[in-house]
């Protein structure tokens, strides 16, 4: 049956992928997004209805709510926000959507919560639990799934898992790492979440979710590293490393940020397993059955080898419009604003240099002085940045928002332009400027660095690396460009040998 079901979150990592399969089930779709520009790439974005506002904004979460029969809540702030005001923030888009969805008279909230350990629960873990109160004591009945560790390509847990099992052959670990967690593979989840909206009228409470295997987290890596074919790693439980110090080992050694560890690390201090299974009389398991976390690993790492990941965590940051300024621009006159430009002519024709210019970061690099990238990558990794290990969602092809290393992709016109915002720390803001344009029988490369400094500090910081631009920007230009004319060469050759046996056959 066809339904009309509201989703906030739909920008998330669990929100992006829940929608398009509520749209395959039929279901009309409306979601809510604080920037609607970056739904803009998405597959599904022309399937759905899409409402402009916050949370905390009482006409968008009505508007979102008007006649829906069911509500999606996958919002949280874990990670987003490094103040103390993340809890109140989180109260408040709670209240407003049970208020909302009360005066709409929709049939079903669904909230994804977190396992409740029951005893001295995280800041993170206790401000779900609450939004889940919220929810569950409206006039709406509400289903909070309460699922652990998210195990799927792209998801942060798993992206942990991975980086810390590919890195290090010896871990000194702190003692968390042997309690007990039961992971839960994303398409299970995913399955539960969509189940949920068929719920009798009377089911307001909530339910533990997870996968079949319960384990320690030490064991998860082991798993891992069976599945990846590596050795796996030797661990070393150490008592004095607390969740601050171990969110900062985590932070430098893996792509999570220090603001999305800490609450990541902060919820493994207990254990972290299933305590009721009552969701088995409501929903039955998945054709097959649970999803076992090696088979989950397995199915992960299938996907990122075949570039086909979804979503992941680092794409969940808004993206500021496209058509904001840059500071080069006129509407910044006045600022102090420092660029670095560079224009190379290219034979290769502009798509196949733009596919070049696409493809760039990740594990295709940045076409110039590693070393270089690589070192600016561990500082920012050590003042608490995203460094560089975030990586790419697909190797070929991005959407705007999309986490590119320590850049966002803020504005994106296929074949032409490519803007990258810098979410490194910096004293100051830094985009990244690629284009590409047709001249003769090839085409011109244009990119542009543009930085404009705060304080004394940015310019300080820009000055010390003016001596660095003529290897770095230079060498970045001369070699996308030359990686453009030899991928041109070898298509013409590939072209002339499959030709040629026609050719003698004639």
């Amino acid at each position: 049956m066809s339904r009309l079901i509201a989703v906030t979150g739909a920008t998330g990592y669990i929100g992006g992928r829940l929608v398009p399969r509520l749209l395959e089930a039929g279901h009309r779709v409306r979601v809510l997004a604080r920037n609607p520009t970056k739904l803009r790439d998405v597959p599904w974005r022309d399937d759905v209805d899409v409402v402009s506002g916050k949370l905390e904004d009482a006409a968008a979460v009505e508007a979102l709510c008007e006649g829906a029969d069911v509500v999606y809540y996958l919002v949280h702030s874990m990670g987003a926000q490094t103040g103390g005001n993340f809890a109140r923030t989180e109260r408040a888009g709670a209240e407003a959507l049970a208020r909302a969805a009360a005066k709409a008279d929709v049939s079903r909230l669904v909230y994804l919560s977190g396992l409740n350990p029951g005893e001295r629960l995280s800041r993170h873990l206790q401000s779900r639990s609450e939004v889940g109160r919220i929810l569950l004591d409206s006039a709406v009945p509400t289903a909070v799934l309460q699922a652990g560790l998210v195990i799927g390509s792209g998801s942060a847990s798993f992206e942990m898992v991975r980086h810390l099992t590919d890195v290090l052959p010896v871990m000194p670990a702190p003692r968390w790492v042997l309690n007990r967690v039961q992971p839960i593979a994303v398409r299970d989840a995913l399955y539960y979440l969509e189940k949920a909206a068929e719920l009798p009228a009377d089911v307001n409470r909530t339910f533990d979710v997870g996968g079949p295997d319960v384990l320690t987290y030490a064991d998860m890596m082991r798993g891992y590293a069976g599945v990846a074919g590596i050795r796996a790693p030797l661990i070393l439980p150490l008592p004095v490393l607390t969740p601050w110090l171990a969110a900062q080992w985590v932070n430098l050694v893996t792509p999570i940020p220090k603001a999305l560890a800490i609450p990541l690390v902060e919820s493994l201090q207990n254990d972290c397993v299933v305590q009721e299974t009552d969701i088995i009389e409501y929903i039955p398991e998945p054709e097959g059955g649970l999803t076992g976390y090696r088979t989950a690993v397995e199915l992960a790492l299938a996907k990122i080898k075949r570039g086909e990941v979804e979503t992941t965590w680092a794409g969940s940051t808004a993206v500021e419009a496209p058509s904001d300024p840059l500071p080069s621009d006129p509407e910044w006159a006045g600022s102090t604003v420092f660029e670095d430009t560079r224009t190379h002519y290219t034979s290769a024709p502009p798509e196949r240099l733009w596919e070049v210019i696409e493809s760039i970061g990740g594990e295709n690099g940045w076409y110039s002085f590693p070393l270089a990238w690589a070192v600016r990558g561990w500082m920012d990794k050590l003042a608490g940045g995203v460094g560089l290990r975030r990586g790419r969602r697909d190797p070929r092809r991005l959407q705007l928002g999309d986490a590119l290393d320590w850049w966002r992709v803020e504005a994106l016109d296929r074949g032409r332009l490519l803007r990258l915002r810098a979410e490194m720390r910096v004293p100051g803001r830094a985009w990244l400027e690629l284009s590409v344009s047709p001249r003769g029988s090839g085409s011109l490369y244009f990119q542009r660095a543009v930085f404009l400094p705060k304080g004394l500090a940015g310019r300080l910081y820009w000055a010390s690396i003016v001596p660095f631009h003529d290897i770095v920007f230079k060498g970045m230009a001369e070699r996308i460009t030359a990686a453009a004319e030899a991928a041109q060469a070898a298509a013409a050759q590939a072209a002339a040998a499959q030709a040629s046996p026609q050719d003698g056959r004639a």
